[in-house]
């Protein structure tokens, strides 16, 4: 009965409209009111819980650190270093496309941010030099889904405070399968360049030119550099380096490229400000939602469910993917990792799976999910800045879609991957 009432009044809300937040917490308050008002005063507890934790200090301040250096325009900096050093390679420009996505994403740590920020930039050059907008966009879409996989992502940080990992682990073993999954999706942009005949832009840059576009995009580059370093090193923690990020990017530009100014300030963390409430109002209530699950008993009917299915582990993870495929083309990232995680973790280390390589693979699932329809955030964000419709831009990320598949298939087969550097340097 109560796991009953979960699945129906969760399913109803979420298919009449309700915001994913709502859906959450009205179904667990609920179902803690219903059948377990012994835990009903823990629904207080668990509120404040949910949002007092240390770790996730560190979204709004890498929010915040993106917006700045989204109006500092320093992915047009990187992608203009990019352009001069390829020239005229058939398929070019698309491959700068992805690698300055991988560059951003290292900087934002955010999906849509990446899509919005490099498809303002890129999109429209790409068409001049006789790429189709919608192809042009599509790459820009499946690009930026990298941001979440190559650190510092907000979506490590969201798993690891679910889940007590270490952030920094977490952040070092997404780094190989975010470099593995950005070439694959470089070679696919190249590919169909090359059948299409789209080539880069019309000359490769001089030494000279080369060199001052680099001094340009160097404080830039240096950002990720700055932010992992210091991790790393210990010279702070997770939380911390999202505070340096706002630091730096305010430095870098007020004071070196000037293209902010004090009366920036304002709107700026109002933007910050309203992308981390939305995602903090699905955390506080995510939260509630697990705490129903947990004390209805379905985490462990689910459990047990999944565990019935087969007795290897392999074969879990490879359901669990299709489960998670499956719900990135209707949920956002967040959701899915307050909703599964409490059900999936136990599972996993029932079969004895690394929570580290894990959270590789369960990231980089719901990271494809922002590009497929019919809610792929990436998608429409792209769509929107392109001006194309979704459709046109949707039946253009088939084969980008495949290559993620096949990198997540790479990343579940073979552990080592995701924990070599991990392991290389003590986490």
């Amino acid at each position: 009965m109560e796991i009953a009432f979960i699945l129906v009044v969760f399913l109803l809300l979420t298919l009449v409209g309700a915001p994913i937040g709502v859906a959450l917490g009205v179904t667990g308050m609920g179902a803690i009111f219903l059948f377990d008002q012994s835990s009903f005063g823990l629904v207080g507890t668990g509120f404040y819980n949910g949002i007092a934790s240390v770790p996730l200090l560190a979204i709004p301040f890498f929010v915040l650190a993106g917006v700045i250096l989204q109006r500092a325009r320093l992915a047009e900096k990187i992608a203009q270093l990019l352009e001069l050093l390829i020239g005229d390679f058939g398929g070019g420009m698309a491959v700068v496309a992805v690698l300055t996505c991988m560059f951003w994403g290292a900087i934002s740590g955010s999906g849509p941010a990446t899509a919005a920020a490099v498809g303002m930039i890129l999109i429209a050059p790409m068409v001049r030099h006789g790429y189709g907008k919608p192809f042009a966009a599509a790459v820009v879409a499946n690009a930026a889904d990298l941001s979440i996989i190559i650190p510092p992502s907000i979506a490590f940080i969201i798993y690891g405070n679910i889940t007590r990992t270490s952030v920094p682990a977490l952040f070092m073993a997404g780094v190989l399968p975010g470099l593995f999954m950005g070439a694959l999706l470089a070679l696919v942009a190249w590919l169909v360049s090359l059948r299409r005949g789209y080539r880069g832009t019309r000359r490769r840059g001089s030494a000279k030119e080369i060199g001052v576009a680099f001094v340009k995009a160097f404080p830039a580059l240096l950002a990720p550099a700055i932010i992992l370093g210091g991790i790393y090193s210990g010279a702070f923690t997770p939380t911390e380096a999202a505070v340096v990020a706002v630091f730096y990017s305010l430095f870098i530009s007020m004071a070196l490229y000037r293209t902010v100014k004090f009366a920036d300030l304002t709107p700026m963390m109002v933007d910050a400000a309203a992308t981390s409430s939305s995602i903090m109002f699905i955390v506080v209530f995510a939260g509630l939602f697990s705490l129903a699950v947990s004390t209805t008993g379905l985490i462990d009917a689910m459990a047990k469910a999944l565990l019935a299915l087969s007795p290897n582990a392999i074969v879990a993870i490879l359901l669990v993917n299709v489960l998670l495929l499956l719900l990135g083309m209707f949920l956002d990232a967040i959701s899915i990792s307050y909703l599964l995680i409490p059900v999936l973790l136990p599972v996993m280390d029932a079969f004895g799976v690394d929570p580290v390589w894990f959270g590789v693979i369960f990231i980089t699932a719901l990271a494809i999910g922002q590009t497929t329809p019919p809610v792929g955030v990436n998608l429409f964000t792209v769509a929107s800045v392109s001006g194309s419709s979704p459709d046109a831009v949707a039946k253009e990320i088939v084969p980008f879609v495949a290559a993620g598949m096949l990198a997540l298939l790479v990343i579940s087969l073979f552990p080592a991957l995701s924990l070599w550097l991990p392991r290389q340097f003590g986490l």
